[in-house]
């Protein structure tokens, strides 16, 4: 799905060196190399604030507990989207609430947002699913109305812009009042291990996610509140350092394979590709199709039999999974979420694909389908 390798190969001097650099000097936690990434990645998503820490997943835990929720608060957030996402919401005693998507972006469906807001309701999630923006100006007019704080996840879209209805343009994961991100390998700017950051242009609110990050201290053994050790490795950061510059590159790298998928799915009957809002520039953090009246598994695994990778991006929703039983939520209808778990597959996608490569994994699919 992913060809870290081939990617490594044009970069290899580069890491390499600074990878040696970082162990010759031994300044592996909160080094110099961490507070120079923080700063570029301040400059290149347009954010004051950049808080770097040890995953996405964190990030996300650290955005919520920074807003003191108390237990049984509400959050929003869409169910088709990977569990991260929703199981920090659990985990901090909070209560999640399902909404259902946009049947062509993916992404969470601000027309059902308002419908779901309580007295309970605390926070919006949004996600910037596989790369394409949520509809951030409507969901922040909802959030200012109600006095809700959004917090978006921006693991698979960083790079991603969003044009406003005023025609201004914000990297996703600025828009909202905190945006999280992860470095995971395969994402669009990914390390070599785990890593994420949290970004805010709140002063105060940045302060407090240091601290809450930090071991809840901002003077060292003096502990104000309960935190976490949350850190991005100085290793890790050499590694973005170095991959940073190229982002915007391979974000176009990604967008000219999905050119070409696009053009050679165009006149297939059963199959639709990604649509494309002219207010996202989609990063195509994924690549993927939806199919009707195709046998969606039986394709999965007819490609895998041509050693062509391919992923159900997701299989079961998050109101569905067992772990929130205890919510209830197994039972809510949302129409749009459960048609896609069936009918959605991702294609290899990523900055190393060749055209014959794509012609393959294309015609493997045509193949397929008229067999």
């Amino acid at each position: 799905m992913v060809d870290l390798k081939s990617q490594y190969s044009h970069i290899k001097s580069a890491v390499d060196s600074a990878i040696l650099s970082v162990i010759e000097k031994a300044e592996f936690i909160n080094g110099p190399e961490v507070v120079s990434f923080q700063a570029e990645l301040e400059n290149y998503l347009g954010a004051k604030h950049v808080i770097p820490c040890a995953n996405g997943t964190d990030a996300l835990q650290i955005a919520m507990m920074a807003l003191d929720l108390k237990p049984g608060d509400e959050v929003i957030t869409p169910s088709f989207t990977y569990i991260a996402t929703t199981e920090v919401i659990a985990l901090l005693g909070l209560v999640p609430v399902f909404v259902d998507v946009d049947p062509k972006t993916f992404c969470i469906d601000p027309s059902k947002i308002e419908a779901a807001i309580t007295s309970k309701t605390k926070v919006i999630v949004p996600v910037h699913l596989y790369g394409h923006s949520a509809d951030m100006d409507p969901i922040m007019e909802i959030a200012n109305k109600h006095n809700l704080v959004v917090i978006e996840d921006n693991a698979q879209a960083i790079g991603c812009e969003y044009t406003h209805q005023d025609g201004s343009v914000s990297k996703t994961g600025t828009i909202g009042h905190i945006g999280c991100t992860s470095f995971f390998p395969s994402k669009n700017l990914g390390c070599y291990g785990d890593g994420g950051a949290i970004c805010t242009n709140d002063s105060k609110l940045a302060d407090y996610i240091k601290k809450i990050a930090n071991h809840g201290q901002s003077v060292k053994y003096y502990h104000d509140v309960v935190g976490c050790n949350s850190r991005l490795d100085s290793i890790q950061a050499a590694i973005l350092r170095i991959k940073l510059p190229r982002l915007d590159a391979y974000c176009d790298a990604r967008r000219k394979a999905a050119d070409f998928y696009d053009s050679f799915f165009a006149d297939v009957e059963g199959v639709s590709t990604p649509h494309r809002d002219k207010n996202s520039k989609h990063v195509f953090h994924q690549y993927t199709l939806t199919l009707e009246g195709i046998d969606r598994d039986s394709l999965n695994a007819f490609l895998a039999t041509k050693d062509i990778p391919s992923m159900i991006y997701y299989p079961v929703p998050a109101h569905k999974q067992k772990m929130f039983e205890s919510f209830g939520c197994e039972n809510q209808e949302l129409p749009i979420t459960d048609w896609l778990t069936s009918r959605v597959l991702s294609l290899p996608m990523h900055t190393e694909l060749e055209e014959d490569q794509l012609n393959y994994i294309c015609s493997a699919v045509v193949e397929f389908i008229n067999q």
